[in-house]
């Protein structure tokens, strides 16, 4: 492989599902040497859908690029010593089962007392959780999908497993930072729903529900605090426009020719349309008033005129036609290559987003045959072992 920015460190990584692959794949795609370590004939998302026509994990294909794949009996002491060994060789272990038997860190820092240790469990008092049950608990799923309906709606994307698997490989980089500076090891503990909590926090959610009296309610596609929403178009596609700014608001009335209209609204609902609360008070009457002007018009002229006026907007697809017709889905876009994937065939393939102004590894960008490095990895265990 090509050098990266990450070349020389090396980790193990014990694990499943995405949180810690993800840790593990963000440091691979960055140069970094990963083995993962599964059981003998494949861990618990080795077949996780989607799968590709073959039968193939490409979830597991997903997150595992660039990476190397050993398999070992995992339930057997033989097994069990092989993989710590393998700890201890590297010096640095991502994993979301416990810090215990096997891998318990106490244990394993006996034999290298630098050893640097990431576990992530589901909650801060080690309890269970995936990220589906702990977007049930942050109440996020009553504010999901559309107003006023009578069931909460879990979003698609797991973003506690996304935020918590970069928090873990920032974890782990600022660990091994420490450990080059001062010689210590550590045992990083991580919690999946503390990361949850943590950026509920961040975006004012938890200080909302405590200070004021009346809870948020769902808004369906409107944007929270500011003018934000979908229109339907003539040839029956969706798009949704977003004013975060002034120049945004300026620009979206310039384009539909209603700003002798929107100060006619203003006067009669008593706000400044200037202002995002005076925007999202009066949000229904302004999306009543714009729906007219996307009505009267197919996708492809409203996209020439919103970003000729540099309206912020972007239109609804399905990830088929994002595949299909978006150039930023695309190998016009340098993150992407399409690499041929074991059992799989070739496909559109993501790099890492990160631009280093380097050339980007194309091994770093197919994943491995599940256990298709064992034997290489074991021998190169047994000879440093000699």
């Amino acid at each position: 492989m090509t050098p990266g920015i990450l070349d020389g460190l090396e980790l193990v990584e014990v694990s499943a599902f995405i949180a810690a692959p993800l840790a593990g794949l963000s440091l691979a795609q960055l140069g970094a040497e990963v083995i993962r370590v599964d059981q003998t004939g494949g861990g618990p998302d080795a077949r996780r859908w989607p799968l590709g026509p073959g039968g193939e994990s490409l979830y597991w294909q997903g997150l595992n690029k660039g990476k190397s794949s050993v398999h070992l009996d995992l339930r057997s002491p033989e097994g069990q010593a092989r993989a710590a060994e393998l700890i201890v060789q590297t010096g640095m272990v991502v994993t979301n089962r416990p810090d215990a038997g096997w891998l318990d860190y106490a244990r394993l820092s006996e034999r290298r007392p630098d050893l640097i240790m990431l576990a992530i469990r589901g909650t801060h008092d080690g309890q269970g959780a995936v990220d589906y049950t702990v977007q049930a608990r942050t109440g996020l799923p009553f504010l999901t999908g559309p107003a006023r309906g009578d069931a909460p709606v879990n979003q698609m994307l797991p973003a506690w497993d996304a935020v918590c698997g970069l928090l873990a490989a920032q974890g782990l980089l600022a660990a091994e930072r420490r450990r080059r500076e001062t010689g210590a090891g550590g045992l990083i503990r991580l919690s999946l729903e503390d990361c949850a909590l943590w950026m509920m926090g961040n975006l004012g959610l938890l200080a909302e529900a405590e200070l004021n009296a009346a809870p948020r309610e769902a808004s369906g596609n409107d944007v929270y605090g500011a003018f934000g929403t979908d229109f339907a178009t003539r040839d029956g596609r969706r798009v949704m426009v977003g004013v975060l700014t002034p120049r945004h608001w300026r620009s979206l009335l310039e384009v539909t020719g209603t700003a002798e209209a929107m100060g006619h609204l203003a006067r009669a609902f008593g706000v400044d349309l200037a202002t995002d609360e005076g925007r999202y008070a009066a949000r229904a009457a302004i999306k009543l008033r714009l729906a007219p002007w996307f009505q009267a018009r197919d996708l492809a002229e409203i996209a020439a005129a919103l970003d000729a006026h540099r309206v912020l907007w972007g239109p609804y697809q399905s990830v088929k036609e994002l595949v299909a017709d978006d150039p930023a889905c695309s190998l016009g876009n340098p993150m992407f290559t399409r690499p041929d994937h074991a059992g799989a065939g070739r496909y559109l393939t993501p790099g890492t987003p990160l631009d280093f102004g380097l050339a980007r590894d194309p091994a770093r960008l197919r994943a491995p045959a599940q256990g298709g490095d064992t034997d290489r990895i074991l021998g190169r265990l047994a000879a440093a072992l000699a």
